[in-house]
């Protein structure tokens, strides 16, 4: 059991990657004042600088968000080199003397939405409200503006120092999200069957199609059509255009999946008439730690709503990775909280709340 009264909070020296102090936090933290920060951009290919943002990552999750599962200095490597879809962004260590204080991240898309950025910040618990996070968004923004886009967003946890931060500095509250998460050990597989059964009753007209990896070529044109689906996800008052897919986008993300140790399971429900893909579900295996394992896409294509697909997509790939994945124990997805058809069937099957993400944005003078 968690201990919340006491907390570990470390910090790194800029070479060799150690920790330089622990303080053992109770209660209140105190702060000093801030002094100049420094902005220091890195890659995956610098070893010292990824085991110190794996710890910052770790360290804050640790306060802000408990239920985080531990995150590794090769996951952390995979994630600044591949990203999640094959545009993984620009990492920054913020730097108060020798001593790394935060992390940063730069998220902006050459596919769409060309005049948005979203950022990530993370201010080591201690560093807090010393002007660290201050000057790490002013160093970031900076970066952003350079680029010549315009509108950004940050997203904060509730219940933490986050939103407050973020309205402070100009941000509006634009939408949030609920992060869940299925433990495998807890579900009854001949429940999810089903519900499996339950769903194909309604969706006699459509069979399912198992694709691990890549997407065959003869499929990759209808994937990408499906694939368009997502745009009718809920995105609330967020500025956003629609996402953009092609091919090359298809096979970049799949790329940066596999490329990124993770296996991949994309689960197609085709209609047996005419042909068409009429939604998909997909999850990621993290190789490096098996047992854990990522959500993504989930979409039904328009036409065919009405059918119980999101529900038969969803089960039988719980069902499939109970069969090729038998280590894994953990599913996390994120779902818009005014996405109440898809939270619906998630709690279904078994998905737990974690936490709730706060999304702002606002736009650049």
């Amino acid at each position: 059991m968690r201990n919340h009264g006491v907390v570990s909070i470390r910090a790194w020296h800029h070479e060799s990657g150690t920790p330089l102090a622990e303080i053992r936090v109770r209660g209140r933290l105190r702060f000093g004042h801030a002094s100049s920060m420094d902005l220091r951009e890195f890659t995956a290919d610098d070893a010292a600088s990824v085991r110190i943002a794996t710890g910052i990552e770790n360290v804050r999750n640790a306060v802000d968000a408990p239920w985080e599962l531990p995150l590794s200095e090769h996951r952390m490597a995979m994630e600044v080199r591949h990203g999640w879809d094959g545009e993984p962004g620009r990492y920054f260590l913020a730097y108060d003397g020798d001593t790394a204080v935060g992390l940063g991240h730069i998220g902006a898309s050459e596919w769409d939405n060309l005049d948005l950025a979203w950022l990530d910040l993370k201010v080591l618990p201690e560093r807090r409200r010393s002007g660290h996070g201050t000057a790490l968004l002013d160093g970031l923004l900076a970066e952003v503006r350079a680029t010549e886009r315009h509108l950004v967003g940050v997203d904060a946890w509730d219940g933490t120092p986050g939103p407050a931060f973020a309205e402070a500095h100009g941000f509006v509250h634009r939408s949030q999200e609920i992060k869940r998460r299925m433990h495998l050990a807890e579900v009854q597989l001949e429940q999810v069957r089903a519900l499996r059964d339950h769903a194909a009753a309604a969706a006699s007209s459509y069979e399912l199609l198992r694709l691990p990896g890549r997407t065959p070529d003869d499929l990759l044109d209808s994937v990408v059509e499906m694939t368009r689906a997502i745009n009718d996800a809920p995105t609330d008052d967020l500025e956003m255009e629609d996402e953009e897919y092609s091919p090359e986008r298809i096979r970049t993300y799949e790329n940066a999946v596999i490329q990124g140790d993770r296996r991949l399971y994309r689960l197609v429900a085709r209609h047996r008439q005419s042909g068409e893909l009429a939604g998909h579900t997909v999850v990621a295996v993290d190789v490096d730690a098996p047992e854990q394992s990522e959500q993504h896409d989930t979409s039904v294509v328009r036409a065919h709503r009405g059918h119980r697909l999101g529900l038969l997509l969803k089960a039988e790939m719980v069902l499939w990775l109970a069969e090729a994945e038998p280590q894994l124990e953990t599913v996390d997805t994120w779902n818009a909280e005014s996405n109440a058809h898809m939270i619906g069937v998630n709690e279904r099957l078994g998905y737990r709340v974690l936490g709730r993400e706060m999304q702002f944005q606002r736009r650049l003078s």
